[in-house]
């Protein structure tokens, strides 16, 4: 299926490892532009299979003036913007007794202003193109996970924003979506299943808990479904939350 994507610039947080890569990645296959936000230097390995035509800007998105200056250089190279996915951010275990409320209110900015900062600063042009946002969040937002309070009320708030975004970006015709994934085998996660004696064993305990196939998801397969939404193949879709979890989420895992 061509998602019409040709020629569409879309800015990706953590656009370079991950689900993120996977998205830039489908992106250019799909002949689109990509404007890689991200400080690893894999940003500009992905580049190169788009023969240049992309940005990468290689920078953390942690103070409002780092969105700003991604906007303004992504205008100032290509003149548009026709959609953002809001990807970056990690698990960084703050919870209520091994975290502080200072740790607590660092970990929530961390996962979530800079989704708030680059939809703000992208909504004028984002109104000429009537494009489209996805924002990236997580199934511990809905089943909680126990010691990780600050992600996942950043992940909750990601929820809720879409949703609000939704309603008062419609006169512009600009649609918000989620997508929540559960197990996607990533760099991250792969670091942290190093931790356990048996990394291995602990990898199949988890698959063998998710009911599609007993099989975590793809990064490919969340990048699908983000570039889906991102595109006009999914142009009366907003407010919604997609899940894409092998039915981990609502299923029963005893099947």
């Amino acid at each position: 299926m061509d998602l019409l994507l040709k020629d569409k610039v879309i800015l990706i947080s953590g656009g370079a490892k991950g689900i993120g890569a996977a998205i830039s990645k489908g992106l250019i296959e799909e002949g689109g532009i990509p404007v890689i936000i991200d400080p690893s230097s894999e940003g500009e390995e992905i580049l190169m299979l788009a023969n240049g035509k992309g940005l990468h800007i290689p920078i953390r998105l942690e103070q409002p003036e780092d969105a700003k200056k991604a906007v303004e250089l992504t205008i100032e190279k290509f003149g548009s913007i026709h959609g953002i996915v809001n990807n970056a951010g990690a698990n960084d275990g703050v919870g209520l007794e091994n975290g502080s409320p200072e740790a607590f209110a660092k970990s929530v900015s961390k996962n979530l202003q800079h989704y708030y900062d680059l939809v703000h600063f992208s909504v004028p042009f984002l109104k000429k193109s009537k494009g489209s946002i996805v924002n990236i969040s997580s199934k511990t937002a809905i089943t909680g996970q126990g010691g990780t309070s600050g992600y996942v009320a950043a992940k909750g708030a990601q929820l809720a924003l879409t949703r609000e975004w939704a309603v008062e970006l419609l006169p512009y015709q600009i649609r918000v979506n989620a997508v929540i994934p559960a197990e996607v085998m990533t760099p991250l996660y792969e670091k942290w299943l190093s931790s356990f004696p048996d990394p291995d064993s602990k990898l199949q305990e988890i698959s063998n808990r998710i009911p599609l196939g007993k099989r975590m998801t793809t990064p490919e397969e969340i990048a699908s479904t983000v570039l889906f939404l991102i595109s006009e193949k999914s142009a009366h879709t907003t407010g919604q939350h997609i899940y894409v979890d092998g039915g981990y989420t609502h299923l029963d895992r005893a099947l």
